[in-house]
C-alpha cells in the first residue's frame, strides 16, 4: 500500500493534512492534491481575525511552503475543479479534461456558505475563502465609520463583528434565534458573549431575520430598516457532496462514511467538513466543522490507507477569539439538560459544564484555558464527574483531578 497512488480532492486543511500525514507515515507512491482555489493550501480561521485586520497576509496563512510539495513529491494542482469520478475505472476527471488515476481516493471537499433565500442576496458577501476576505477588505479599504450588518450570530459572524468593530465601524448583528450561538453554546456563554459585544458598541438583534437586502439598506422581518454600507453573512455552510453523489456514494448532509471514515467503496474515504461519520460520542452520524476534526480525521485516513486502520474516536474541540475573549470548547454538548457554572462570570472568567443526566458531555471555557485542557483529558479518559461534584463550593477542576489521581 505504501507504493499505491492516492488522489486527494480538496486542498483545504483536511486535504493538505492527508497528503502531509501520508508522507510522514512512509507513503512512497504517487500522491496528488487537487484544489479549486488558485492559492496553495492555507488556514481559514485567521480570515475572520488576523487576515481581515491586516495583521498577516496570505504568506502567513499557508500551511506549507511551495517547496514542501516539491521536496516531498506531492503533485499540488491548484485552480482546477474536479468534475467527476469514475470509480469503476478509478480515475478523477478535472474540468480541463485531464484524468488522474488512483488506487485510493480521499474526498476533502469541505463546505460552502449556505445561500440566503432572500431578495437582494447578491448584495451580501460571504467570508469563507481568502478571495472572500479580500473582497471585504476592499469594501472597507482603510475607512472607518461604515455601517456594517452581519447576518448570523454564530462563530463566523461574531468573530467578524469583533474585528470590524475594532476597525472602528458601526456593526449590527442580526440573529434569527433568540440568542447568539444558540446551536453551539450554553445560554450562560451566549449571554456573556452578547454582553461583551454590546460593551464594545455592537448592536445585537436576536429573534429577527433579514427579509431583503438592497443598495445601502437591510430590511428585517419585523419591519426595521438598517443602513448598510456592507452586508456579510455568517449563516452556516453546506457540505460539498455533489461529486461524490454523482459517483454513486451515499450522501446525507455530508458524504456518509463509517467509523474508519470509509465510504461503501473501500478505496474511497472522506474527511473534514464534508464527511458525515459514525461517531461513538453521538451513537449515530455526525458532521463536524473544525480544524481539529479536519486534521485528526486526515491523520486517521492516512493510517488507514497505509494498512493501519483504527476507528476514528478523537475528542472534538473548538475555539473562538473575540476581543479579549478566548472561548474554548471540549466535547460535544448537543443534548445537554443541565449546566453548572464554575468561576466568576462577572470577571469574565468562568467555565460551563454541560451534562446529560450525570454524564459530562462537554465544557465551555470562557477565558479559563486550564479548565479547557483538563476537560479534554477528563473527557478523553472517560473519567466520572457528576453535576453535584462540580457544583460544590470552591470546586476547581485541576485540583479535583490531582486529588483523584
Amino acid at each position: 500500500m505504501r507504493g499505491e497512488s492516492v488522489v486527494v480532492v480538496g486542498a483545504g486543511q483536511a486535504g493538505c493534512q492527508v497528503a502531509v500525514s501520508l508522507r510522514e507515515q512512509g507513503h512512497r507512491g504517487p500522491l496528488t492534491l487537487i484544489g479549486d482555489e488558485q492559492a496553495a493550501p492555507y488556514q481559514r480561521p485567521p480570515l475572520t481575525k488576523a487576515y481581515l485586520a491586516g495583521e498577516t497576509d496570505l504568506a502567513g496563512l499557508v500551511l506549507r511552503q511551495d517547496s514542501y510539495y516539491t521536496d516531498h513529491g506531492i503533485g499540488l494542482v491548484t485552480g482546477e475543479r474536479v468534475i467527476g469520478v469514475d470509480r469503476s475505472a478509478r480515475v478523477v476527471v478535472l474540468g480541463c479534461a485531464r484524468t488522474i488515476s488512483y488506487d485510493h481516493l480521499v474526498f476533502a471537499t469541505g463546505a460552502r456558505p449556505r445561500p440566503l433565500p432572500i431578495p437582494g442576496a447578491e448584495h451580501v458577501l460571504n467570508l469563507r475563502t481568502v478571495a472572500d476576505a479580500d473582497a471585504i477588505k476592499q469594501k472597507l479599504d482603510g475607512r472607518t465609520g461604515l455601517d456594517v450588518v452581519v447576518i448570523g450570530g454564530g462563530f463566523i459572524g461574531l468573530e467578524f463583528a469583533a474585528v470590524v468593530r475594532k476597525l472602528r465601524h458601526e456593526v449590527t448583528v442580526v440573529e434569527t434565534q433568540q440568542r447568539v450561538m444558540q446551536r453551539a453554546v450554553s445560554e450562560a456563554t451566549a449571554q456573556h458573549l452578547t454582553t461583551r459585544h454590546r460593551s464594545e458598541g455592537v448592536t445585537v438583534l436576536t429573534g429577527t431575520a433579514v427579509a431583503a437586502v438592497g443598495e445601502g439598506f437591510v430590511e428585517l422581518t419585523d419591519g426595521t430598516v438598517l443602513v448598510a454600507d456592507l452586508v456579510v453573512a455568517g449563516t452556516g455552510v453546506i457540505p460539498n457532496v455533489e461529486i461524490a453523489q454523482r459517483s454513486g456514494l451515499a450522501c446525507d448532509d455530508g458524504i456518509v462514511v463509517d467509523a474508519h471514515l470509509r465510504t461503501v467503496d473501500q478505496r474511497v474515504h472522506a474527511v473534514g467538513d464534508c464527511a458525515r461519520f459514525a461517531s461513538p460520542l453521538t451513537g449515530g452520524l455526525a458532521r463536524l466543522e473544525s480544524v481539529q476534526n479536519a486534521t485528526d480525521q486526515a491523520t486517521s485516513v492516512a493510517s488507514a490507507i497505509l494498512g493501519a486502520a483504527e476507528p476514528y474516536t478523537a475528542l472534538p474541540w473548538f475555539w473562538s477569539d473575540q476581543y479579549d475573549v478566548k472561548l474554548q470548547i471540549a466535547g460535544l454538548t448537543d443534548g445537554y439538560d443541565r449546566t453548572v457554572v464554575v468561576g466568576d462570570p462577572a470577571e469574565g472568567r468562568f467555565s460551563v459544564f454541560c451534562f446529560s443526566g450525570d454524564r459530562l458531555l462537554g465544557v465551555e471555557a470562557y477565558n479559563r484555558p486550564i479548565d479547557f485542557l483538563m476537560a479534554r483529558r477528563i473527557l478523553e479518559a472517560g473519567t466520572s464527574l457528576t453535576p453535584e461534584t462540580v457544583a460544590r463550593p470552591g470546586f476547581d477542576l485541576r485540583t479535583s483531578q490531582q486529588q483523584a489521581a
